[in-house]
């Protein structure tokens, strides 16, 4: 049984800074660039090439082998921090490595090394085909090329943009918040972006090179009323380029952080007990992914954890019910071109029309259970084997509207968005906390609010939907999902969808 989780989070900048550079304080002169990456940094500054990957695989299947690959990373990554008009901090980082996998039935090899000069690489697959072992050596089949999947293309990449071009879009998100209410006090902007370049080479003739942007605002307000204090946020993220975040694009994000922050002030605590709830569509596809995708995850159905394990083709949810998870959105926090195991992005229907239809399958799984990876294999670095995790998880538009579902409600809550929880991810029991939300009353939202629970069983909720609303959306939100010890950026949505009864953690009486 697995010991019970913190959620799905969106993930705050890192906490490792270095202090504020000089040339920040200096306004940040236009010349101050880092020099433009690469796009093959293995092969243009280490000689990484077909013949010296084909090597270190040969010594990593030395003593056979069902599956191996090599999972090469470079990045780099800028975060910035500004409080009240002032960067309080900024970090630049650079990791780079190879990790190097062998899987000979239920066994795994694994090492990585940051050196990648070929003696290195080549003793860390001498270590890796030490674990896992099966008899004869298995040769790589000859690479081909596959082509190029380009599902998150920018105009520049990050690693080309200068300081003086991201610190203006923190700036200008500032002001556009302060200036939204007086009484406001407190104002803080996080920034984080990464360029990162990705190669795998597999034993089955694979040869992947894959560029991979990410980018994320957030927003932190905090303001004040007759002597009591609120904060709330927002944030903007996803696979996008500087070109993305546009004056609309600010002025949405600082209205959202107002907004929410503000109607805590007039917001009560609901009555407690089994009451309806509405998940508003967007962000509450956090209860979506937590207390119902990671039960589909092939991993934890092979080891028979998940309450899903016996489930393929049964029903599992009412007719309009179609759950996916997509690599393929463009531009996404989940979106993959290739997966970390060199399977193509691709599409995957779990629910289809209420009948759990696959699991999220990585090789292993997908060796096990006869049948194709469906892209699902992640890792959150190349010190680490990828396993079968959510890429963008979401919830397909319903039959209703969002007002044929308010209106039927004689007594409950909506639940808007979400912060701290947990789930037991085999059951699927969970708890999450609401920070925004409104209080339902004979078909029409009555008061915002706040300071509540829900409590259920993600399997149960799931059958206990009674309506889908048809808009279906995927929240652009930072979401960050951690599993066995690894984070991966991922996506999630859901339409306004009501589910007939959960426990509400409010007030009595």
């Amino acid at each position: 049984m697995l010991s019970r989780r913190t959620f799905l989070k969106e993930a705050s900048v890192g906490s490792a800074m270095l202090a504020m550079p000089a040339f920040l304080a200096a306004c940040a002169p236009k010349h101050m660039r880092q020099d433009p990456l690469p796009n093959d940094p293995f092969g243009a500054w280490f000689g990484v090439d077909p013949l010296s990957t084909r090597q270190v695989l040969e010594e990593l299947s030395q003593h056979g082998a069902d599956w191996a690959e090599l999972y090469f990373q470079h990045s780099r990554a800028t975060s910035l921090s500004l409080e009240d008009g002032i960067v309080s901090q900024a970090s630049s980082r650079i990791d780079q490595g190879v990790g190097l996998r062998v899987v000979v039935g239920d066994h795994t090899g694994y090492a990585f090394t940051e050196d990648l000069s070929l003696e290195a690489m080549r003793a860390a697959a001498k270590s890796a085909a030490a674990i896992a072992k099966a008899g004869p050596a298995r040769l790589p089949v000859d690479f081909s090329h596959v082509p190029q999947l380009e599902f998150y293309a920018v105009a520049l990449p990050w690693s080309e943009v200068g300081i003086d071009q991201r610190l203006p879009l923190l700036e200008r998100a500032a002001a556009l918040t302060r200036a939204l209410d007086p009484a406001i006090t407190k104002v803080s902007v996080n920034w984080s972006d990464e360029e990162q370049r990705v190669l795998i080479a597999t034993l089955e003739g694979g040869y992947h090179l894959d560029r991979r942007p990410m980018s994320r605002i957030w927003v932190n307000v905090t303001a004040v009323k007759n002597g009591v204090t609120r904060s709330n946020s927002a944030n903007l993220a996803g696979r996008r380029g500087l070109e993305w975040y546009t004056e609309e694009k600010l002025q949405l994000l600082a209205k959202q952080a107002v907004d929410r922050t503000m109607v805590l002030f007039d917001a009560r605590r609901p009555p407690a007990g089994e009451l309806p709830v509405v998940l508003a569509a967007g962000a509450s596809g956090i209860l979506l992914h937590e207390a119902v995708g990671h039960g589909m995850e092939a991993d934890f159905n092979r080891k028979n954890i998940s309450i899903y394990a016996d489930m393929i083709a049964r029903k599992v949810a009412p007719d309009f019910v179609t759950i996916v998870d997509d690599g393929t959105v463009p531009n996404e926090r989940g979106a993959l071109n290739v997966d970390d195991e060199g399977a193509v992005g691709q599409r995957t229907v779990l629910v289809e029309n209420g009948y759990l239809a696959s699991y999220l399958h990585d090789r292993i799984s997908a060796k096990h259970y006869q049948m194709k990876s469906t892209g699902s294999g992640r890792r959150e670095s190349f010190r680490f084997p990828p396993m079968p995790r959510m890429r963008c998880t979401s919830m397909e538009s319903g039959p209703h509207s969002r007002e044929e579902i308010l209106s039927s409600v004689k007594r409950g809550i909506i639940a808007e968005t979400f912060t701290n929880g947990q789930v037991q991810i085999g059951a699927g029991d969970f708890t999450f906390y609401i920070k925004n939300g409104w209080m339902i009353e004979e078909g029409k939202i009555t008061y915002p609010i706040s300071d509540c629970n829900i409590i259920g069983n993600g399997p149960d909720a799931l059958r206990r939907l009674s309506m889908a609303a048809n808009d279906s959306v995927l929240d652009t939100g930072g979401w960050t999902c951690g599993k066995d010890g690894q984070s991966v950026p991922v996506s999630q949505g859901l339409p306004t969808v009501l589910v007939s009864s959960l426990t509400v953690g409010g007030q009595d009486g």
